[in-house]
Parts: C-alpha cells; sequence; structure tokens
C-alpha cells in the first residue's frame, strides 16, 4: 500500500485511492459553503474524474478478477467506494443536480451492504484508523439521503437518513473499541479516520437537525448529538495534529489522503452545523479550517509528485532484462 507510485501508478489501485476522492470531494463541499465557487468546481473535476477511474477498475476487478475482488473487500478500505460516491453525490446535489446525485445513492446504497458485512466479518482486535470506515460509509448514506431530502422534501428519505445516522454512532462505538490506539503515533494516515469519522457524525446530524422533518424532543436530541460529535472530533483534531508534530511522518503514502479527508471534513461539519445548531462561531473556526485541509491537500499531492519522480528514476536506472 505504501509502494511508490511508479509509471503505472493509475492501474489497479488499491481501494484506499478512494480516500483521495472524497479528500477532493469534501473540499469541494467546503469550499462552496464559504463562497469560493472556481476552486470548489475545480476540485469537484478531480474528485469526479478519479471516480471515474477508480470505479472503471472496481467493476473490471469484479468481472474479470474475482479473486482480487473478494480480498480487498475484506478490508476497510474497501468502504471508500460507499464514501466516496456519497461525498461526489452530496456535491451534485449542492450543484442542483438531483437526479444525479440520487443515482449516487441508490449505487452506494446497492453496495453498502455487502462491503460492510464483508469488513466487519474480518475485524480484528487491533485495527488500524480505516476500521473507522463503517461509520464514515454509513453517515455518507445519512449526508446524501438527508441533503436529497431537504432538496425534493421527501419526508422519507429523512427518515432514512435518521436511521442511517444512529446505526453509524453504533458503528463507530465498535470500531473504537478495536482501535489500536499505538497508531496515533505511528499510523501512516489513515488513523485520522478516527476523528473524521465523528465529523462526518456532525455534518449528518447537522442536516437532519436543519430539516422541518424533526421537531420537539427529537430535534433537541438531534441537536445535542451534533454538537457532542463535533466537539469529539475537534478533540481528536487536536490529539491528531499534536502527535503528528511529535512524530512527523513526511514520506508520502497512499493513506495520506485519510489525512485530508477528516481535516477536510471537521472543517465542512463546522460551516454546516453553525447555523442549525444555532453555534455562530463555529462558521469562521470553519474556514480556518478548511485554508489548513486545503494547504494538507496540496502539501499531499506535492508529496505524491515527489514520490512519483522518484520512482520514475528508479524505473528508468533499474536494469532491462532482455
Amino acid at each position: 500500500m505504501s509502494a511508490l507510485p511508479g509509471r503505472d501508478w493509475w492501474a489497479g489501485l488499491p481501494p484506499a485511492a478512494g480516500a483521495a476522492v472524497m479528500a477532493a470531494g469534501i473540499l469541494s463541499v467546503g469550499l462552496h459553503l464559504t463562497g469560493h465557487q472556481v476552486v470548489s468546481l475545480v476540485a469537484l473535476v478531480l474528485a469526479a474524474a478519479l471516480w471515474l477511474v477508480l470505479a472503471a477498475d472496481f467493476a473490471s476487478r469484479l468481472l474479470r478478477d474475482r479473486g482480487r475482488f473478494r480480498a480487498e473487500a475484506d478490508t476497510p478500505a474497501a468502504l471508500t467506494a460507499v464514501a466516496a460516491t456519497t461525498v461526489l453525490g452530496t456535491r451534485l446535489s449542492l450543484l442542483g443536480w438531483q437526479s444525479a446525485a440520487a443515482a449516487l445513492l441508490a449505487l452506494s446504497a446497492v453496495i453498502w451492504p455487502g462491503l460492510l458485512l464483508h469488513v466487519v466479518r474480518h475485524w480484528r482486535r487491533r485495527m488500524p484508523g480505516a476500521a473507522f470506515l463503517v461509520c464514515v460509509a454509513t453517515q455518507g448514506l445519512a449526508v446524501l439521503a438527508a441533503a436529497l431530502a431537504a432538496a425534493g422534501h421527501h419526508d422519507w428519505l429523512a427518515r432514512a437518513a435518521l436511521a442511517a445516522f444512529c446505526l453509524g454512532l453504533l458503528l463507530y462505538v465498535a470500531a473504537l473499541v478495536r482501535f489500536d490506539l499505538r497508531e496515533i503515533v505511528g499510523g501512516a494516515g489513515d488513523h485520522w479516520v478516527a476523528g473524521g469519522a465523528l465529523s462526518i457524525s456532525a455534518l449528518a446530524g447537522s442536516k437532519l437537525t436543519a430539516s422541518p422533518v424533526w421537531t420537539g424532543g427529537t430535534h433537541t436530541a438531534l441537536r445535542i448529538a451534533t454538537l457532542v460529535t463535533l466537539a469529539l472530533s475537534l478533540v481528536w483534531y487536536a490529539v491528531l495534529l499534536g502527535a503528528e508534530l511529535r512524530h512527523p511522518r513526511p514520506h508520502y503514502d497512499i493513506r495520506r489522503w485519510a489525512t485530508v479527508f477528516p481535516l477536510g471534513m471537521t472543517a465542512t461539519a463546522c460551516l454546516s452545523a453553525a447555523d442549525p445548531a444555532g453555534v455562530p462561531w463555529l462558521s469562521p473556526l470553519g474556514e480556518v479550517l478548511l485554508w489548513i485541509a486545503v494547504a494538507a491537500w496540496l502539501l499531499t499531492f506535492v508529496t505524491f509528485l515527489a514520490a512519483h519522480r522518484a520512482a520514475l528514476r528508479h524505473d528508468d536506472a533499474a536494469p532491462r532484462g532482455r
């Protein structure tokens, strides 16, 4: 997974590459919320292009290489297929493309149960941060369903979003008890999903809180759940950032895109929760965190290019067989 990206970096990408779609997609959402539409659309195009590449690779393995497909479906990173699709769908919904967003929700809902069962059946005691993708993928369904419910006034979708939100919280607890805390100081990048899973839970909660479907005690409970998950995600943010500064990990690893995604998701959750939760100072905090996430994306991209060039030089210098 940490192999350098050489000349054929695009061929046979591992499931962890889906985090790159998630990172660009959520940055596009955050940039849209802060009014930076041109940069937001650039990020959306990048996310959509990579999603198409990964979708074609996913379909190819499913149809032509069942052995590899089954082996990869057992790993938590396989759930980036669901999470990336829902993030992309959420951005398309904000763009007003509700039919395309609904198609992506349907696709996500079809592949989610099978992948989730495969992953959970192969859980072990000490898991990396990718274990939290069971929560991220489920909350991604909640976010996209809630967005489509608000756009089309579909109360049944709002109820489905609430069910996914509650299940996602339960899955977070299940992943947390299996998370290897040593990953905080030694993880390759996906350890940040421990906080990002709470951030996407807060984003889902904020969209449910903003829905007119929920009133009274349910609305109050959703607001409290949104603020609690957001607060906990900010605690994770501080802990993980402190660990990065204390134990730097500067080399490129494809799992570093799973660092960028939680950074962008935390920023977007703050921006989204400010109004429905009635905490206006979350909006400027979200803007600051958003630019940190953009900087992290650029840094990760630069390290990818550096690793790519190094791999090319290594390939060119290697002796060629006759």
